[in-house]
């Protein structure tokens, strides 16, 4: 079966609850702006001249490569179409639908978490390893689109081996190559800061001062390595950070103020801005699907 793929689409959000794989083939891709997501999300690039930015870092991601992105994670593609034709899979899946999947014996989120010692976002793959996961997303993609007798439970089933054996591959030493990832010192300091910090007042000038260098070259720095300023990261990090708490059942007025806006008007405007949905909103969207589960 000749795999067919799907219509570039710029959502951000899965259509379904609990996962969902898309396989695209681009010539041409507008700039995909700094996000983040709900859920995690598997890549693995099949041809194309890519470089991924996940936090502070800056990954030249090959083809064969296998990138995980955690909920937790801003991350932002950055391609040359006009170099080879940008074709890759990507699967989203839902931290629930990962515990569903896995056992008292065997965490099927542990490659997928950044606590864990061994997180790597990164995988350089040798060819066998290429070519079982992109045989397990081939059979899964074709699953998803044929939709026969019997299809949920290979559906079910691929997933679980295809979550099975990436986490097997992180257990591996990972290849490192030198030119793959590169960083910059005071990104890395800011964006610690910034984790710790983001419930008090925060600015360029304040985390230059704290980290000792100039508000000038921090500023540079930031936008060479994350592609955005300082301060519209501080924004994103918040916003995200305050969707997780009230999708855990926070109330708005209480996540505002532990996420560093000034008051709720701030946030208001912020939280619609960014997601298109107010906080109220949003929060009865989680509590209704919570309640269908």
């Amino acid at each position: 079966m000749v795999l067919q793929p799907q219509n570039f689409d710029p959502r951000q959000q899965m259509k379904a609850t609990a996962y969902e794989l898309q396989y695209k083939r681009d010539r041409y891709l507008k700039n995909v702006e700094l996000h983040h997501h709900d859920f995690y999300e598997i890549y693995f690039l099949v041809s194309g001249c890519v470089t991924y930015t996940i936090e502070s870092k800056l990954y030249r991601v090959m083809p064969g490569d296998l990138l995980l992105i955690s909920p937790m994670e801003l991350h932002q593609v950055h391609i040359k179409p006009e170099m080879d034709t940008y074709e890759r899979y990507v699967l989203w899946v839902d931290s629930k639908m990962v515990q569903q999947l896995s056992t008292l014996q065997t965490d099927l989120s542990r490659c997928l978490d950044p606590t864990d010692p061994g997180y790597s976002n990164q995988f350089r793959l040798d060819l066998d390893s290429q070519h079982l996961i992109r045989y397990l997303m081939e059979s899964l993609y074709q699953e998803t689109q044929i939709k026969s007798y019997g299809s949920d439970l290979l559906q079910m089933n691929l997933l679980t081996q295809l979550l099975v054996t990436i986490n097997r591959l992180a257990s591996q030493e990972n290849e490192y190559l030198e030119d793959t990832v590169r960083t910059s010192k005071p990104v890395m300091q800011a964006i610690s800061y910034i984790n710790q910090h983001y419930s008090e007042a925060l600015s360029l000038e304040q985390l230059a001062e704290q980290l000792y260098v100039s508000k000038y070259h921090l500023s540079h720095e930031f936008q060479r390595v994350v592609g955005t300023s300082v301060c519209r990261y501080i924004r994103k990090k918040r916003l995200m950070i305050a969707r997780q708490r009230l999708s855990a059942g926070e109330k708005p007025n209480d996540v505002y103020m532990a996420c560093g806006f000034g008051d709720y008007a701030g946030f208001y405007k912020a939280f619609k801005g960014e997601y298109g949905i107010s906080p109220r909103e949003y929060t009865q969207e989680q509590q209704k699907e919570n309640q269908e589960l």
